[in-house]
Protein backbone atom coordinates (compact mmCIF):
# COMPACT_ATOMS: atom_id res chain seq x y z
CA UNK A 1 0.00 0.00 0.00
CA UNK A 2 1.02 3.37 -0.60
CA UNK A 3 1.61 6.63 2.40
CA UNK A 4 -2.18 7.45 0.90
CA UNK A 5 -3.50 3.91 1.09
CA UNK A 6 -3.99 3.42 -2.49
CA UNK A 7 -2.98 -0.21 -3.90
CA UNK A 8 0.60 -0.12 -5.63
CA UNK A 9 -0.04 -1.30 -9.30
CA UNK A 10 3.46 -3.23 -8.96
CA UNK A 11 1.73 -5.24 -6.55
CA UNK A 12 0.00 -8.54 -6.79
CA UNK A 13 -3.32 -7.84 -5.25
CA UNK A 14 -5.75 -10.92 -4.44
CA UNK A 15 -8.13 -11.53 -1.27
CA UNK A 16 -8.72 -15.09 -2.94
CA UNK A 17 -7.99 -17.91 0.19
CA UNK A 18 -9.09 -21.37 0.65
CA UNK A 19 -12.29 -22.90 0.56
CA UNK A 20 -13.13 -24.86 3.94
CA UNK A 21 -14.67 -27.42 2.01
CA UNK A 22 -10.82 -27.93 1.11
CA UNK A 23 -9.97 -29.55 4.91
CA UNK A 24 -12.41 -32.32 2.99
CA UNK A 25 -10.94 -32.79 0.11
CA UNK A 26 -7.56 -33.46 1.54
CA UNK A 27 -8.76 -35.73 3.95
CA UNK A 28 -10.64 -37.47 1.00
CA UNK A 29 -7.37 -37.71 -0.89
CA UNK A 30 -4.61 -38.30 1.80
CA UNK A 31 -6.97 -40.51 4.79
CA UNK A 32 -9.55 -41.61 2.14
CA UNK A 33 -10.24 -45.12 3.97
CA UNK A 34 -9.87 -43.57 7.46
CA UNK A 35 -13.26 -43.11 9.74
CA UNK A 36 -14.43 -39.53 9.39
CA UNK A 37 -17.65 -39.88 11.24
CA UNK A 38 -18.66 -42.78 13.71
CA UNK A 39 -22.37 -42.77 15.15
CA UNK A 40 -25.00 -45.32 15.68
CA UNK A 41 -25.65 -45.96 11.99
CA UNK A 42 -21.81 -47.18 11.29
CA UNK A 43 -18.48 -45.59 10.06
CA UNK A 44 -18.60 -43.26 7.31
CA UNK A 45 -14.66 -42.94 5.43
CA UNK A 46 -13.47 -39.88 4.55
CA UNK A 47 -13.60 -40.90 1.07
CA UNK A 48 -17.46 -41.36 1.48
CA UNK A 49 -18.17 -38.40 3.53
CA UNK A 50 -16.73 -36.37 0.16
CA UNK A 51 -18.52 -38.34 -2.35
CA UNK A 52 -22.40 -37.48 -0.18
CA UNK A 53 -21.29 -33.91 -0.21
CA UNK A 54 -20.22 -33.78 -3.65
CA UNK A 55 -23.87 -35.55 -4.17
CA UNK A 56 -25.47 -33.11 -1.87
CA UNK A 57 -23.77 -29.82 -3.42
CA UNK A 58 -25.04 -31.28 -7.01
CA UNK A 59 -28.56 -31.64 -5.82
CA UNK A 60 -28.42 -28.34 -3.98
CA UNK A 61 -27.29 -26.51 -7.62
CA UNK A 62 -29.26 -29.06 -9.87
CA UNK A 63 -32.34 -29.37 -7.97
CA UNK A 64 -32.78 -26.08 -6.08
CA UNK A 65 -30.82 -23.50 -7.97
CA UNK A 66 -28.54 -22.67 -4.79
CA UNK A 67 -25.69 -21.09 -5.40
CA UNK A 68 -22.91 -18.54 -4.08
CA UNK A 69 -24.24 -16.59 -1.27
CA UNK A 70 -27.40 -17.94 -1.07
CA UNK A 71 -28.28 -18.96 2.74
CA UNK A 72 -29.40 -22.64 3.93
CA UNK A 73 -31.68 -22.86 6.87
CA UNK A 74 -30.58 -26.63 9.13
CA UNK A 75 -33.20 -27.83 11.74
CA UNK A 76 -32.23 -31.00 13.52
CA UNK A 77 -30.38 -32.37 16.12
CA UNK A 78 -26.67 -33.85 16.20
CA UNK A 79 -26.29 -36.40 13.09
CA UNK A 80 -23.93 -36.87 10.21
CA UNK A 81 -26.79 -35.07 7.78
CA UNK A 82 -25.55 -31.49 9.83
CA UNK A 83 -21.66 -31.91 8.84
CA UNK A 84 -23.01 -33.06 5.66
CA UNK A 85 -25.19 -30.05 4.47
CA UNK A 86 -22.50 -27.74 6.49
CA UNK A 87 -19.70 -28.84 4.32
CA UNK A 88 -22.05 -29.07 1.00
CA UNK A 89 -22.66 -25.29 1.64
CA UNK A 90 -18.98 -24.01 1.35
CA UNK A 91 -18.28 -26.46 -1.37
CA UNK A 92 -20.52 -24.17 -3.54
CA UNK A 93 -19.68 -20.92 -2.00
CA UNK A 94 -23.19 -20.74 -0.34
CA UNK A 95 -23.92 -19.73 3.68
CA UNK A 96 -24.65 -22.40 6.21
CA UNK A 97 -27.60 -21.01 8.56
CA UNK A 98 -27.62 -23.72 11.32
CA UNK A 99 -30.81 -23.23 14.50
CA UNK A 100 -30.71 -24.56 17.78
CA UNK A 101 -33.06 -27.43 17.44
CA UNK A 102 -34.27 -27.09 20.48
CA UNK A 103 -36.03 -23.63 19.52
CA UNK A 104 -39.78 -23.42 18.88
CA UNK A 105 -41.57 -23.36 15.29
CA UNK A 106 -41.52 -19.38 15.59
CA UNK A 107 -38.32 -18.79 16.72
CA UNK A 108 -37.25 -20.73 13.83
CA UNK A 109 -38.88 -19.24 11.26
CA UNK A 110 -37.82 -16.26 12.47
CA UNK A 111 -34.31 -17.05 11.92
CA UNK A 112 -35.80 -18.13 8.03
CA UNK A 113 -36.94 -14.75 7.57
CA UNK A 114 -33.81 -12.43 9.11
CA UNK A 115 -31.92 -14.48 6.87
CA UNK A 116 -34.17 -14.69 3.59
CA UNK A 117 -33.15 -18.93 3.21
CA UNK A 118 -33.56 -19.88 -0.12
CA UNK A 119 -33.45 -23.85 1.32
CA UNK A 120 -33.88 -25.40 4.31
CA UNK A 121 -33.18 -29.04 5.32
CA UNK A 122 -35.46 -30.12 8.36
CA UNK A 123 -35.10 -33.43 10.62
CA UNK A 124 -38.44 -35.55 10.29
CA UNK A 125 -39.40 -34.56 13.51
CA UNK A 126 -39.68 -31.33 13.11
CA UNK A 127 -42.57 -30.88 10.45
CA UNK A 128 -44.20 -27.69 12.24
CA UNK A 129 -40.87 -26.15 11.90
CA UNK A 130 -40.68 -26.67 8.02
CA UNK A 131 -44.45 -25.34 7.69
CA UNK A 132 -43.60 -22.11 9.53
CA UNK A 133 -40.50 -21.16 8.11
CA UNK A 134 -41.99 -21.55 4.18
CA UNK A 135 -44.65 -19.15 5.49
CA UNK A 136 -41.58 -16.73 6.78
CA UNK A 137 -39.12 -16.85 4.23
CA UNK A 138 -40.69 -15.57 0.89
CA UNK A 139 -37.84 -17.63 -1.22
CA UNK A 140 -38.12 -20.81 0.65
CA UNK A 141 -40.19 -22.68 -1.39
CA UNK A 142 -39.17 -25.77 -1.05
CA UNK A 143 -38.11 -28.66 2.61
CA UNK A 144 -35.62 -31.26 2.39
CA UNK A 145 -36.77 -33.91 5.02
CA UNK A 146 -33.81 -35.28 6.85
CA UNK A 147 -35.71 -38.56 7.43
CA UNK A 148 -39.36 -39.21 6.01
CA UNK A 149 -42.39 -37.51 6.20
CA UNK A 150 -43.06 -34.12 4.22
CA UNK A 151 -40.84 -32.63 1.69
CA UNK A 152 -37.88 -34.07 -0.13
CA UNK A 153 -36.67 -36.93 1.49
CA UNK A 154 -32.61 -36.19 2.17
CA UNK A 155 -31.67 -39.78 1.07
CA UNK A 156 -33.22 -39.77 -2.16
CA UNK A 157 -31.21 -36.51 -3.11
CA UNK A 158 -28.28 -38.35 -2.44
CA UNK A 159 -29.06 -41.06 -4.57
CA UNK A 160 -30.12 -39.21 -7.45
CA UNK A 161 -26.92 -37.61 -7.58
CA UNK A 162 -23.94 -40.28 -6.25
CA UNK A 163 -20.72 -39.79 -8.27
CA UNK A 164 -21.49 -36.23 -9.44
CA UNK A 165 -18.10 -34.39 -8.90
CA UNK A 166 -18.13 -30.94 -7.55
CA UNK A 167 -15.01 -28.90 -7.07
CA UNK A 168 -15.07 -26.36 -4.34
CA UNK A 169 -16.02 -22.99 -5.01
CA UNK A 170 -13.54 -20.02 -5.62
CA UNK A 171 -13.42 -18.19 -2.37
CA UNK A 172 -12.63 -14.95 -1.48
CA UNK A 173 -11.26 -14.35 2.21
CA UNK A 174 -14.25 -11.71 3.44
CA UNK A 175 -17.07 -14.20 1.24
CA UNK A 176 -20.08 -15.22 4.29
CA UNK A 177 -19.48 -19.10 5.25
CA UNK A 178 -22.24 -18.97 8.30
CA UNK A 179 -24.71 -16.99 9.84
CA UNK A 180 -24.06 -17.80 13.33
CA UNK A 181 -27.36 -17.18 15.40
CA UNK A 182 -26.45 -15.43 18.80
CA UNK A 183 -28.09 -17.59 21.70
CA UNK A 184 -30.33 -14.55 22.45
CA UNK A 185 -29.55 -14.00 26.19
CA UNK A 186 -30.56 -10.39 26.05
CA UNK A 187 -32.95 -10.34 23.56
CA UNK A 188 -33.72 -11.58 19.93
CA UNK A 189 -30.71 -13.63 17.95
CA UNK A 190 -28.30 -11.79 16.10
CA UNK A 191 -26.84 -13.54 13.20
CA UNK A 192 -23.56 -13.26 13.47
CA UNK A 193 -21.55 -13.25 9.50
CA UNK A 194 -18.68 -15.78 9.74
CA UNK A 195 -16.41 -16.02 6.81
CA UNK A 196 -13.89 -18.43 4.89
CA UNK A 197 -10.83 -16.24 5.90
CA UNK A 198 -11.76 -15.90 9.67
CA UNK A 199 -12.72 -19.25 10.35
CA UNK A 200 -9.21 -20.54 8.26
CA UNK A 201 -7.72 -18.67 10.89
CA UNK A 202 -9.75 -19.51 14.09
CA UNK A 203 -9.08 -23.38 12.49
CA UNK A 204 -5.43 -22.68 13.16
CA UNK A 205 -5.45 -21.04 16.14
CA UNK A 206 -7.93 -23.57 18.24
CA UNK A 207 -5.00 -26.17 16.74
CA UNK A 208 -2.64 -24.14 17.89
CA UNK A 209 -3.70 -22.82 21.00
CA UNK A 210 -6.38 -25.22 22.52
CA UNK A 211 -5.64 -28.79 21.18
CA UNK A 212 -1.88 -28.71 20.17
CA UNK A 213 -0.74 -31.97 18.51
CA UNK A 214 -4.28 -33.06 17.52
CA UNK A 215 -3.65 -34.94 13.78
CA UNK A 216 -5.47 -37.88 11.97
CA UNK A 217 -5.66 -40.48 15.03
CA UNK A 218 -6.74 -38.43 16.83
CA UNK A 219 -10.61 -39.28 17.97
CA UNK A 220 -13.35 -35.89 18.97
CA UNK A 221 -16.62 -36.94 20.70
CA UNK A 222 -19.57 -34.43 19.73
CA UNK A 223 -21.04 -33.96 23.24
CA UNK A 224 -22.56 -29.87 22.57
CA UNK A 225 -24.85 -29.14 19.71
CA UNK A 226 -23.31 -29.20 16.14
CA UNK A 227 -25.14 -25.76 15.11
CA UNK A 228 -22.70 -24.12 17.59
CA UNK A 229 -19.53 -24.13 19.50
CA UNK A 230 -19.50 -28.19 18.90
CA UNK A 231 -20.17 -27.25 14.97
CA UNK A 232 -16.45 -24.70 14.92
CA UNK A 233 -14.92 -27.68 17.06
CA UNK A 234 -15.59 -30.92 14.45
CA UNK A 235 -14.27 -27.82 11.65
CA UNK A 236 -11.38 -27.91 13.82
CA UNK A 237 -11.43 -31.65 13.88
CA UNK A 238 -12.06 -31.97 10.32
CA UNK A 239 -9.03 -29.71 9.56
CA UNK A 240 -6.68 -32.21 11.67
CA UNK A 241 -7.92 -35.39 9.80
CA UNK A 242 -9.42 -36.19 13.16
CA UNK A 243 -12.57 -39.05 13.80
CA UNK A 244 -15.48 -37.41 15.30
CA UNK A 245 -18.15 -40.16 17.24
CA UNK A 246 -21.56 -39.17 17.68
CA UNK A 247 -23.64 -39.56 20.16
CA UNK A 248 -26.90 -41.91 19.95
CA UNK A 249 -30.15 -39.61 19.80
CA UNK A 250 -31.45 -39.09 22.94
CA UNK A 251 -31.18 -37.28 26.18
CA UNK A 252 -27.62 -36.75 27.38
CA UNK A 253 -26.62 -39.63 29.17
CA UNK A 254 -23.02 -39.65 30.99
CA UNK A 255 -22.70 -43.31 31.41
CA UNK A 256 -22.76 -43.71 27.38
CA UNK A 257 -20.25 -40.65 26.61
CA UNK A 258 -18.00 -42.48 29.03
CA UNK A 259 -18.69 -45.91 27.41
CA UNK A 260 -17.67 -44.13 24.14
CA UNK A 261 -14.77 -42.37 25.36
CA UNK A 262 -13.16 -46.18 26.21
CA UNK A 263 -14.66 -47.71 23.28
CA UNK A 264 -13.04 -45.28 20.84
CA UNK A 265 -10.18 -43.90 22.53
CA UNK A 266 -11.40 -40.70 22.53
CA UNK A 267 -8.53 -37.68 23.48
CA UNK A 268 -10.97 -34.57 22.66
CA UNK A 269 -14.10 -33.15 23.33
CA UNK A 270 -16.07 -29.82 23.75
CA UNK A 271 -18.84 -29.12 25.88
CA UNK A 272 -20.20 -26.57 28.61
CA UNK A 273 -19.31 -25.92 32.07
CA UNK A 274 -22.71 -27.48 33.05
CA UNK A 275 -21.89 -30.89 31.20
CA UNK A 276 -18.63 -31.17 32.24
CA UNK A 277 -19.94 -31.42 35.85
CA UNK A 278 -22.48 -33.93 34.89
CA UNK A 279 -19.82 -36.26 33.43
CA UNK A 280 -17.68 -35.57 36.25
CA UNK A 281 -20.17 -36.14 39.18
CA UNK A 282 -21.91 -39.40 37.53
CA UNK A 283 -21.10 -42.64 39.32
CA UNK A 284 -20.04 -43.84 35.54
CA UNK A 285 -16.78 -41.45 35.65
CA UNK A 286 -15.15 -44.19 37.63
CA UNK A 287 -16.48 -47.34 35.94
CA UNK A 288 -14.83 -46.74 32.43
CA UNK A 289 -11.36 -46.02 30.85
CA UNK A 290 -11.01 -42.18 30.24
CA UNK A 291 -6.86 -42.51 29.61
CA UNK A 292 -7.09 -41.59 26.21
CA UNK A 293 -8.32 -38.12 27.02
CA UNK A 294 -5.82 -34.98 26.52
CA UNK A 295 -8.36 -32.68 25.70
CA UNK A 296 -11.61 -31.70 27.70
CA UNK A 297 -12.38 -28.15 26.33
CA UNK A 298 -15.04 -26.44 27.80
CA UNK A 299 -16.62 -22.78 27.24
CA UNK A 300 -19.99 -20.85 27.19
CA UNK A 301 -19.68 -19.93 30.70
CA UNK A 302 -16.92 -19.37 33.24
CA UNK A 303 -16.43 -22.91 35.42
CA UNK A 304 -17.24 -22.53 39.07
CA UNK A 305 -14.26 -23.11 40.84
CA UNK A 306 -15.95 -25.82 43.31
CA UNK A 307 -16.64 -28.08 40.01
CA UNK A 308 -13.56 -27.25 38.42
CA UNK A 309 -11.59 -28.84 40.93
CA UNK A 310 -13.84 -31.67 41.14
CA UNK A 311 -13.00 -32.09 37.45
CA UNK A 312 -9.46 -32.30 37.63
CA UNK A 313 -9.73 -34.35 40.81
CA UNK A 314 -11.33 -36.95 38.17
CA UNK A 315 -10.14 -36.12 34.97
CA UNK A 316 -6.20 -34.85 36.23
CA UNK A 317 -4.74 -32.44 33.80
CA UNK A 318 -7.08 -32.50 30.67
CA UNK A 319 -9.13 -29.48 31.10
CA UNK A 320 -8.96 -26.42 28.92
CA UNK A 321 -10.58 -23.09 29.14
CA UNK A 322 -11.57 -21.02 26.78
CA UNK A 323 -13.51 -17.98 26.89
CA UNK A 324 -15.13 -16.51 23.46
CA UNK A 325 -17.98 -15.45 21.51
CA UNK A 326 -20.29 -16.32 18.88
CA UNK A 327 -18.30 -13.56 17.10
CA UNK A 328 -14.90 -13.88 17.57
CA UNK A 329 -15.60 -17.68 17.18
CA UNK A 330 -14.23 -18.83 20.62
CA UNK A 331 -11.13 -17.07 19.97
CA UNK A 332 -10.44 -14.42 23.14
CA UNK A 333 -8.82 -15.96 25.84
CA UNK A 334 -7.75 -20.14 27.21
CA UNK A 335 -6.65 -21.60 30.06
CA UNK A 336 -4.09 -24.53 28.92
CA UNK A 337 -4.16 -27.45 30.95
CA UNK A 338 -0.60 -26.73 32.77
CA UNK A 339 -2.54 -23.50 34.04
CA UNK A 340 -5.51 -25.63 35.92
CA UNK A 341 -4.81 -26.10 39.30
CA UNK A 342 -6.30 -28.29 41.68
CA UNK A 343 -5.19 -26.40 44.82
CA UNK A 344 -5.57 -22.62 45.62
CA UNK A 345 -2.26 -21.44 45.74
CA UNK A 346 -1.21 -18.10 44.20
CA UNK A 347 -0.22 -20.42 40.92
CA UNK A 348 -4.36 -21.25 40.23
CA UNK A 349 -5.19 -17.38 39.73
CA UNK A 350 -8.70 -18.65 41.21
CA UNK A 351 -11.35 -17.50 38.79
CA UNK A 352 -9.19 -16.62 35.48
CA UNK A 353 -10.49 -17.55 31.67
CA UNK A 354 -6.67 -17.37 30.67
CA UNK A 355 -4.45 -15.14 28.56
CA UNK A 356 -5.07 -13.89 25.12
CA UNK A 357 -5.21 -16.38 21.95
CA UNK A 358 -2.29 -15.94 19.74
CA UNK A 359 -3.07 -13.65 16.89
CA UNK A 360 -5.89 -11.71 19.02
CA UNK A 361 -5.08 -8.33 20.78
CA UNK A 362 -7.26 -8.33 24.29
CA UNK A 363 -7.97 -4.86 26.33
CA UNK A 364 -9.97 -3.35 29.23
CA UNK A 365 -11.77 -0.42 28.32
CA UNK A 366 -13.72 2.16 29.95
CA UNK A 367 -16.96 3.84 28.06
CA UNK A 368 -15.10 6.58 26.49
CA UNK A 369 -12.94 3.68 24.88
CA UNK A 370 -9.49 4.37 27.10
CA UNK A 371 -7.38 1.64 27.69
CA UNK A 372 -7.32 0.38 31.54
CA UNK A 373 -4.20 -0.23 33.41
CA UNK A 374 -3.57 -4.15 35.11
CA UNK A 375 -6.64 -4.09 37.61
CA UNK A 376 -9.28 -2.10 36.62
CA UNK A 377 -12.71 -3.01 35.66
CA UNK A 378 -13.91 -2.07 32.47
CA UNK A 379 -15.69 -3.79 28.97
CA UNK A 380 -13.35 -6.79 27.34
CA UNK A 381 -12.44 -5.23 23.71
CA UNK A 382 -10.65 -8.08 21.51
CA UNK A 383 -9.65 -7.63 17.99
CA UNK A 384 -7.84 -9.69 15.12
CA UNK A 385 -8.56 -11.74 12.40
CA UNK A 386 -11.05 -13.77 14.39
CA UNK A 387 -13.62 -11.34 14.86
CA UNK A 388 -16.44 -11.30 12.58
CA UNK A 389 -17.58 -9.40 9.43
CA UNK A 390 -20.24 -8.08 11.70
CA UNK A 391 -24.19 -8.79 12.38
CA UNK A 392 -25.85 -9.49 9.15
CA UNK A 393 -28.56 -6.95 8.41
CA UNK A 394 -28.14 -5.23 11.50
CA UNK A 395 -26.70 -1.28 11.55
CA UNK A 396 -27.92 -0.57 15.05
CA UNK A 397 -26.48 -3.95 16.62
CA UNK A 398 -23.10 -3.42 14.02
CA UNK A 399 -22.81 0.66 15.88
CA UNK A 400 -23.27 -0.73 18.96
CA UNK A 401 -20.61 -3.60 18.76
CA UNK A 402 -17.88 -1.93 16.97
CA UNK A 403 -15.73 0.96 17.87
CA UNK A 404 -12.57 1.86 16.58
CA UNK A 405 -11.89 -1.24 15.31
CA UNK A 406 -12.46 -3.65 18.27
CA UNK A 407 -15.39 -5.31 19.26
CA UNK A 408 -17.21 -4.88 22.64
CA UNK A 409 -17.42 -8.12 24.05
CA UNK A 410 -20.29 -6.71 26.42
CA UNK A 411 -18.47 -9.22 29.19
CA UNK A 412 -16.57 -7.00 32.14
CA UNK A 413 -13.49 -8.19 33.60
CA UNK A 414 -9.59 -6.84 34.07
CA UNK A 415 -6.64 -7.66 33.32
CA UNK A 416 -3.62 -8.36 35.86
CA UNK A 417 -0.17 -7.84 34.72
CA UNK A 418 1.11 -10.77 33.51
CA UNK A 419 -1.58 -10.84 30.87
CA UNK A 420 -4.29 -13.37 32.43
CA UNK A 421 -8.26 -11.86 32.62
CA UNK A 422 -10.68 -12.23 34.72
CA UNK A 423 -14.77 -11.88 33.98
CA UNK A 424 -16.20 -10.30 36.33
CA UNK A 425 -19.80 -10.37 34.78
CA UNK A 426 -22.15 -9.33 31.99
CA UNK A 427 -22.56 -5.75 31.79
CA UNK A 428 -25.82 -6.41 32.12
CA UNK A 429 -25.46 -8.44 34.90
CA UNK A 430 -24.24 -5.69 37.04
CA UNK A 431 -26.67 -3.83 39.10
CA UNK A 432 -26.08 -0.95 41.19
CA UNK A 433 -27.47 -1.15 45.02
CA UNK A 434 -26.95 2.07 47.03
CA UNK A 435 -24.27 3.60 44.30
CA UNK A 436 -22.37 0.89 44.37
CA UNK A 437 -21.45 -1.42 41.22
CA UNK A 438 -22.32 -5.08 41.92
CA UNK A 439 -21.11 -7.94 40.06
CA UNK A 440 -22.83 -11.42 40.42
CA UNK A 441 -20.30 -13.63 39.87
CA UNK A 442 -18.10 -12.39 42.54
CA UNK A 443 -20.85 -14.01 45.03
CA UNK A 444 -21.69 -16.94 42.87
CA UNK A 445 -18.16 -18.30 42.99
CA UNK A 446 -18.73 -17.91 47.18
CA UNK A 447 -22.12 -19.40 47.31
CA UNK A 448 -21.17 -22.39 45.76
CA UNK A 449 -18.39 -23.67 48.28
CA UNK A 450 -21.44 -24.28 50.29
CA UNK A 451 -21.60 -27.66 49.93
CA UNK A 452 -25.27 -28.09 49.57
CA UNK A 453 -26.04 -25.97 46.88
CA UNK A 454 -25.17 -27.02 43.17
CA UNK A 455 -26.70 -24.62 41.33
CA UNK A 456 -26.87 -20.37 41.66
CA UNK A 457 -27.73 -16.96 39.80
CA UNK A 458 -27.97 -13.96 41.42
CA UNK A 459 -30.35 -11.14 39.65
CA UNK A 460 -30.55 -7.45 40.60
CA UNK A 461 -34.21 -6.47 41.63
CA UNK A 462 -35.61 -3.45 42.43
CA UNK A 463 -35.64 -2.19 46.25
CA UNK A 464 -37.24 0.72 47.43
CA UNK A 465 -34.53 2.12 49.32
CA UNK A 466 -31.33 1.05 47.72
CA UNK A 467 -32.49 1.00 44.05
CA UNK A 468 -31.36 -2.89 43.48
CA UNK A 469 -30.53 -5.23 45.84
CA UNK A 470 -29.21 -9.42 45.05
CA UNK A 471 -31.84 -12.09 44.66
CA UNK A 472 -30.15 -15.30 44.52
CA UNK A 473 -31.71 -18.38 42.79
CA UNK A 474 -30.23 -21.15 44.36
CA UNK A 475 -30.58 -25.05 42.98
CA UNK A 476 -29.09 -28.26 45.93
CA UNK A 477 -27.32 -30.71 45.70
CA UNK A 478 -29.93 -33.63 45.90
CA UNK A 479 -30.72 -35.18 48.96
CA UNK A 480 -28.93 -31.66 50.94
CA UNK A 481 -30.64 -28.33 52.14
CA UNK A 482 -29.44 -24.99 53.14
CA UNK A 483 -31.43 -22.35 54.34
CA UNK A 484 -30.82 -17.82 53.37
CA UNK A 485 -29.85 -17.64 56.72
CA UNK A 486 -26.85 -19.96 56.54
CA UNK A 487 -25.75 -18.64 52.99
CA UNK A 488 -25.63 -15.21 54.08
CA UNK A 489 -23.98 -16.31 57.69
CA UNK A 490 -21.16 -17.54 55.01
CA UNK A 491 -20.72 -14.15 52.74
CA UNK A 492 -20.75 -11.91 55.42
CA UNK A 493 -17.24 -12.26 56.40
CA UNK A 494 -16.32 -12.15 52.69
CA UNK A 495 -18.13 -9.68 51.30
CA UNK A 496 -19.26 -5.91 51.94
CA UNK A 497 -23.05 -5.57 53.59
CA UNK A 498 -24.26 -4.46 50.47
CA UNK A 499 -23.35 -7.37 47.89
CA UNK A 500 -24.92 -9.53 50.36
CA UNK A 501 -28.30 -10.83 48.57
CA UNK A 502 -31.53 -9.67 50.49
CA UNK A 503 -33.57 -12.61 48.94
CA UNK A 504 -33.42 -16.15 48.24
CA UNK A 505 -35.30 -18.86 45.90
CA UNK A 506 -34.83 -22.14 45.84
CA UNK A 507 -35.33 -24.14 42.49
CA UNK A 508 -35.79 -27.86 41.58
CA UNK A 509 -33.93 -27.05 38.34
CA UNK A 510 -32.12 -24.22 36.93
CA UNK A 511 -33.73 -22.66 33.81
CA UNK A 512 -31.08 -23.34 30.97
CA UNK A 513 -30.54 -22.61 27.25
CA UNK A 514 -30.61 -25.00 24.89
CA UNK A 515 -26.81 -25.36 25.24
CA UNK A 516 -27.28 -25.86 28.68
CA UNK A 517 -25.52 -22.35 29.89
CA UNK A 518 -27.39 -20.68 32.64
CA UNK A 519 -28.57 -17.12 31.57
CA UNK A 520 -29.91 -14.48 33.31
CA UNK A 521 -32.93 -13.73 31.19
CA UNK A 522 -34.38 -17.25 31.56
CA UNK A 523 -33.99 -17.04 35.25
CA UNK A 524 -35.63 -13.88 35.53
CA UNK A 525 -38.54 -15.23 32.79
CA UNK A 526 -38.64 -18.47 35.02
CA UNK A 527 -39.03 -16.27 38.20
CA UNK A 528 -41.90 -13.86 36.23
CA UNK A 529 -43.72 -16.70 35.76
CA UNK A 530 -43.85 -17.82 39.17
CA UNK A 531 -44.71 -14.67 40.21
CA UNK A 532 -42.22 -14.10 42.79
CA UNK A 533 -40.33 -11.33 41.52
CA UNK A 534 -40.27 -7.64 42.87
CA UNK A 535 -42.50 -5.61 40.87
CA UNK A 536 -40.32 -2.38 39.49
Amino acid sequence: MTETGNRDPRLPWTTRTTNLAHFLTRNARRLGDRPAIIDARGTLTWSELDTRVSALAAAMRDRFGIKAGDRVLVQSPNNREITETMLACWRLGAVWVPSNYRQRPDEVAYLAQKSDVALMFCEQDFPDHATVCVEAAHKLTEVVCIGQGFGTPYDDLIAAHDGMPVSNADMDRDAPCWLFFTSGSTGRPKAVVLTHGQLTFTTLNHLNDLMPGTGPDDVSLVVAPLSHGAGMHQLVNIAAGAVSVLLPPGRFDPAVAWRLVQDHGVTNMFTVPTIVKMLTEHPSVDQFDHSSLRYIIYAGAPMYREDQKHALGKLGRVLVQYFGLGEVTGAITVLPPHDHHINDGPEARVGTCGFERTGLHVTIQNDSGAHLPPGQTGEICVAGPAVCAGYYMDDAANTKAFRDGWFLTGDLGHMEAEGYLFITGRSSDMYISGGSNVYPREIEELMLTHPALSEVAILGVPHKQWGEVGLAVCVCEAGKSVTGDEITALLKDSLAKYKLPQEYVFLDEMPKTGYGKITKKLVREALEARGVLPAK
